[in-house]
Formats: C-alpha cells, structure tokens, sequence
C-alpha cells in the first residue's frame, strides 16, 4: 500500500538545513538573509508535516534530534541531486548533452566529414555520437522516419519534411586504368569517354547524383553505357583496376590509392557536386542545432 508524503516545501527543507548545520537560529537567518521569526515558523511548520521535532531547542544550544539527524542526511542528498539535475537540464538546453545519429555516405569520410566531427566532439564531449554509413536515398527514409538526426546528402532533392544547408562543393574526377590513354592527360574532357564501359552505383542508392553524373555525359553528347554497378566507391576504383570500365566519380575519391588507377581532373572544369547537410523541419533540439552551426563552420563551398 503506497504510503502519502507530505507535501515538502523546498524553502523549509533548506531552512531546516542551514540551522542543522549553524545549530544556531540567528546565524541560520542571517545565513539565509531573512529574520529569525520566518525561520522560525518555517521550522514549526516543517515539525507539524513530519509529526516529530527535528531540534532540541535550549536556552543556550541547538541540537539535532533523532528525526533531525535523519532528516539532514536525506535533505542533503536532495539538494545535491536538484544541483546536478538542474545542471544537467542546463548542459541539455544548451546541446552539451544528449546523443546524436549522424548519416554519411562513405566519400563524405575523405572530405570535410572527419574535421566537422572533430570540431563538434571538441566542444561538446558530453554528446554521445551514433554515426551510420548510408547513401543518400537510405539516410532520405531514416530521416523522414526520425531514425537520423541529420545526414550528409550529395545531389539533396528538395524535401517537405528536410531543411538543408551546402557544406561541400567539389568537382569530379574521371577514374581510370593507370594504363589507358587518357591517363596521359592532365584532364579528361567528358566527351572523350563516349564508348567506354561505365562503372557506377545503382541509381537507386542516389538518383539525383546518378543523374548529375550520366547528366554531364549526355551534355557532352553520348548516354553512358554501364557495364557494371558497384555501391561504394573503393569498389568501383578496384573494378577499374581490374580492367571492368572507367568511371567519374567525385574528386575526394582520389584519395582511394589503388597502383592500378588513375584519377584525372574531369573538364569542363565547372562541373562539380554538392554535399548538403540536411536535418528534419522544424527541428528545435539544441544538440542537432550545434552540430548544425559545427559542420557550416568547417564547410569547403567556393
């Protein structure tokens, strides 16, 4: 059977404290800067609640009683854990605190990814970070189901339920056996892999960036012929070196180094990607707004 609490005001209890601890009601007062006839009543009325006296009150001396003594050991405990928790309420209101679930596709951890990381995980330890390796149209379906946070998203559709911001503009590089010809250029005009076998990822993992890719082909007057899809890029740049076909592929993949493969600047010059970090509409929580502020300070967009 649940037993009734009285109900404990906070400003007794802290009373009761301070003239546990001064054992003197005059220094307790001015300890708590009020007079001594509050304290006091304060006392009282705390007594009544309990139905046991607290101090043992002499002409001379204060001392604690049995419930006193016992009082104060739980009364300090209180204010210990009200002072943590306001504290804690504090680091969560200001995105110090919480856990995070951050998607990326896998070519975002060899550009500005790690260093956003970095600099968030820098500022803000007591944030737990759950990151998850997705393409875009995988991390567009967590984040409309509130699986992620926010997600690193190239070629980002527009979306009703997503905000996003640019934090990455780079170009594209063509991926190519070391001993094709081309890999004598020093850029590989797009025109120039018309009749080649394409490798690419299967158009449904990012449609927007599959057609931005086969997009420049078809601008520069052919329609790829795909021979073989690869669903991240250390595969593709494997099966270029194993001879399958040739590939363009965002610049950062030429971090990928293979003995086997070439990277060559893709021109027009112009063309290039765009990364975005995107997050969920009308999202007020402190801790995606931080990470938010983090990846646009470190953001590579010229």
């Amino acid at each position: 059977m649940d037993i009734p609490l009285p109900e404990i005001d906070l400003r007794q209890l802290r009373a009761f404290v301070a003239v546990a601890e001064e054992l003197h009601f005059g220094r307790a007062a001015a300890r708590l800067g009020i007079a001594q006839p509050p304290l006091s009543q304060q006392i009282r009325r705390l007594e009544a609640k309990l139905g046991h006296p607290l101090f043992v009150r002499g002409t001379r001396r204060v001392a604690l009683t049995a419930a006193g003594s016992a009082l104060l050991s739980v009364a300090r405990g209180i204010f210990a854990q009200l002072g943590d928790g306001l504290e804690a309420a504090r680091r969560a209101g200001r995105g110090e605190s919480g856990r995070l679930r951050v998607g990326f596709p896998a070519s975002m951890a060899l550009t500005i990814m790690p260093a956003v990381i970095r600099r968030y995980r820098d500022r803000h330890p007591g944030v737990e970070l759950v990151l998850r390796e997705l393409t875009t149209a995988p991390q567009l379906d967590a984040l409309r189901a509130g699986l992620l946070d926010v997600g690193f998203l190239r070629e980002p559709p527009e979306e009703a339920m997503l905000d996003h911001a640019p934090v990455l503009r780079e170009g594209f590089v063509a991926v190519l056996p070391a001993d094709h010809p081309l890999a004598r250029r020093r850029s590989v005009p797009v025109g120039r892999l018309a009749g080649e076998p394409f490798i690419l990822f299967p158009r449904a993992l990012g449609p927007a960036f599959h057609d931005r890719i086969t997009g420049l082909c078809r601008a520069a007057g052919f329609a790829p012929r795909i021979a073989q899809e690869a669903a991240e890029w250390q595969t593709v740049a494997g099966l270029v070196e194993a001879g399958f076909g040739v590939s363009i592929a965002p610049a950062c993949i030429a971090r990928i180094r293979l003995d086997g493969v070439a990277y060559r600047p893709l021109s027009p010059a112009a063309a290039h990607t765009i990364v975005a970090l995107a997050w969920r509409r009308g999202e007020r929580d402190p801790v995606t707004a931080r990470f938010v502020e983090a990846a646009l300070a470190a953001r590579d967009y010229r």
